[in-house]
């Protein structure tokens, strides 16, 4: 089993330990509730080394990977950061990725479960000119989330963060050290995903918690939580290879006014036909949702959920699921199995929390 730089960290915190794609990772400290409401509300910090991370340069990078990505790599500046997917063929979604533009290079953060299948899928498909280094093992991420978090994280770095948009991103020193620093998260709250070498990040995060007691450990329970709570899709859950980024949501980030790429074609005829939509639904009766229930609209199956819980800040069932086309109609009733007995649900606009600072 890995273990990231900071799992003495973890362990010294009394955080409950677990298995997570060949990781030992914290799922929670004190508590989900406590640590997504200080997110919501002041700040939290949460370990993300296991993401992966591949560097890609060469005469010729922009260009690859606009061939291998469904977002427009070529409207990206200097210093910002993009977030897309890379689908096969067919629109099957192998994963989805942020891009970040550097002077002389792009780094891509991958999800932990795919760093093996994405690095060899890029390998196939790259061509000579181009260089691609998996680069995970050198480097780590932490990420420091909530409305606070700006005000926190300026006393301790030497650049001014009101200068860095969202989802832009920076070289930085933070108590001395230098970073990636990146105006980016998956919390729907204002924060900053540092990326630095596994000493650094052990430095800082433990300068952070001595130097500010606003500053909560927060697992990664509440990072799912919390990124529910905001329609934020999850890597095996609501996307995988069998699902599409129109079906998923994620048609805003599908740019086939572009240049070929591999799935155009497919995308483009999904865009004007397809039979499923990823919706947001509210239970309306007591319970709560989980990955693989079933949903009917009352006669017969129409879909399957994703991803459920109980909303820490709505204090209600929440969940994601596929249902038929005709069925995703805002303000539609529909019925979730749950444990035998079908319970009320209805579809809502995304995202079900709508007070969050991410562009503060």
């Amino acid at each position: 089993m890995k273990k990231t730089s900071l799992y003495k960290e973890h362990k010294n915190l009394n955080a409950k330990l677990v298995d997570f794609a060949g990781y030992q990772m914290p799922i929670q400290y004190k508590g989900i509730i406590e640590e997504h409401l200080a997110v919501r509300r002041s700040c939290g910090i949460f370990d993300v080394s296991h993401m992966g991370e591949f560097i890609v340069s060469g005469e010729g990078a922009a260009e690859f990977l606009n061939e291998i990505t469904i977002n427009d790599i070529s409207k990206m500046d200097v210093w910002q950061a993009q977030y897309s997917a890379m689908c096969y063929e067919d629109g099957g979604i192998i994963d989805d990725i942020l891009v970040y533009r550097y002077p002389e290079h792009y780094m891509l953060v991958v999800n932990c479960s795919n760093i093996e299948k994405n690095f060899d899928w890029i390998i196939a498909n790259k061509p000579r000119n181009i260089d691609v280094a998996n680069i995970s093992s050198s480097i780590e991420l932490i990420a420091l989330q909530g409305p606070k978090s700006r005000d926190i994280l300026t006393k301790y770095t030497d650049i001014n963060l009101n200068n860095i948009d969202y989802y832009h991103f920076t070289i930085a020193n933070i108590f001395g050290f230098p970073v990636t620093l990146s105006r980016t998260g998956y919390t729907g709250e204002l924060g900053y995903e540092i990326y630095a070498d596994g000493n650094a990040i052990k430095s800082i995060w433990k300068a952070l918690l001595k130097s500010e007691k606003g500053i909560t450990p927060a697992g990664l329970g509440c990072r799912d939580t919390l990124r529910m709570e905001m329609k934020y899709v999850l890597y095996g859950n609501d996307i995988n290879e069998k699902t599409n980024p129109i079906e998923a949501g994620l048609g805003w980030i599908t740019k086939t006014n572009k240049v070929g790429f591999i799935g155009k074609e497919k995308l483009v005829d999904l865009q004007l036909s397809h039979s499923k939509k990823l919706i947001c639904f509210e239970m309306i009766d007591r319970g709560i949702p989980r990955k693989g229930y079933s949903i009917s609209d009352g006669s017969s199956i129409i879909g399957e959920v994703t991803s459920g819980t109980q909303s820490p800040s709505l204090k209600k069932g929440i969940g994601l699921a596929y249902v038929n086309k005709q069925s995703s109609k805002i303000g539609t009733h529909l019925f979730i199995d749950v444990r035998g007995k079908k319970l009320e649900c209805e579809i809502v606009k995304a995202p079900f929390y709508k007070k969050g600072s991410v562009f503060s």
